[in-house]
């Protein structure tokens, strides 16, 4: 994610996105491509303390804030990809779709797929 802001508004501005995004790695560019280029990366955490304390940077500012770390992936979350997924997909295949989209390691996501499946079958026999 790219966003452009001004001085005045970056220490608030990270600390919204620390709390909406949780704390990812992020990079403040300051004044890209000239003289008094500047870069400071952290977490969206740090970076919101230190603008808070020095106060926000003059010129243009660009924030770049990276993905977010694959065990960020909450449960209910995998396993609604994974219950979309094998509606129409072999569990093998399923799991790799959902591995790719999430990042999660595919053992992983294969040994819950691999549950969901039993699940599915469970609940539709006792129908």
């Amino acid at each position: 994610l790219v966003f452009y802001e001004s001085g005045p508004r970056l220490a608030a501005s990270l600390a919204d996105m620390a709390d909406m995004l949780g704390d990812r790695e992020a990079a403040v560019a300051r004044e890209l491509t000239k003289l008094f280029e500047e870069v400071r990366r952290g977490t969206l955490d740090s970076l919101a303390a230190h603008y808070g304390e020095a106060g926000g940077p003059k010129g243009e500012i660009v924030v770049v804030i990276g993905p977010p770390l694959a065990h960020e992936t909450a449960a209910a979350d995998l396993d609604a990809a994974l219950r979309r997924a094998l509606s129409g997909n072999s569990t093998r295949d399923a799991a790799a779709l959902v591995a790719g989209e999430t990042g999660l390691p595919r053992k992983q996501v294969y040994a819950r797929a691999l549950a969901l499946a039993q699940e599915i079958k469970t609940g539709d026999a006792s129908d």
